[in-house]
């Protein structure tokens, strides 16, 4: 049975680059990048899934948590379809040393490399940022 599926992701920026893991979907054979964060699960927040994700994904504190937007993706990923109700949130690390280096690490539950992605990468077409429509409403802010 196909599900929507309601995410909350943190929008973290350094300048004008974005906190971002990257994946790759073997189908389309496109690697793609998209903001950590992850399921909000029965009972909490979509704030509270944020905190607990970037716990599970980085080992990583936020402050200054702030919803900025919500987005509709309807998408396809690896031949199936997926439908997403995505929180959009604006934070900080509270560790500075995740800011001082370019290759922040890997997501620690599933390996995926997590880096600052240059938006002019994404608004040149070098790069891929999903969801769909995040990089508009990140252009339209700045």
């Amino acid at each position: 049975m196909t599900k929507i599926r309601p995410l909350a992701l943190g929008v973290i920026r350094r300048g004008e680059d974005l906190l971002v893991f990257e994946g790759r979907d073997h189908t389309k054979g496109v690697t793609y990048h998209r903001p950590l964060g992850g399921g909000i699960e029965f009972g909490e927040t979509a704030a509270e899934a944020l905190h607990r994700e970037f716990q599970e994904e980085l080992a990583a504190e936020l402050t200054s948590v702030e919803q900025i937007a919500v987005l509709e993706n309807v998408f396809t990923f690896e031949g199936r379809p997926g439908h997403e109700i995505v929180f959009l949130f604006s934070a900080d690390l509270t560790d500075k040393a995740f800011y001082e280096r370019d290759e922040v690490g890997v997501v620690l539950d599933d390996g995926a490399r997590v880096h600052w992605l240059p938006m002019a990468d994404v608004a040149s077409g070098k790069a891929i940022l999903y969801p769909d429509g995040l990089a508009d409403l990140l252009s339209a802010q700045d």
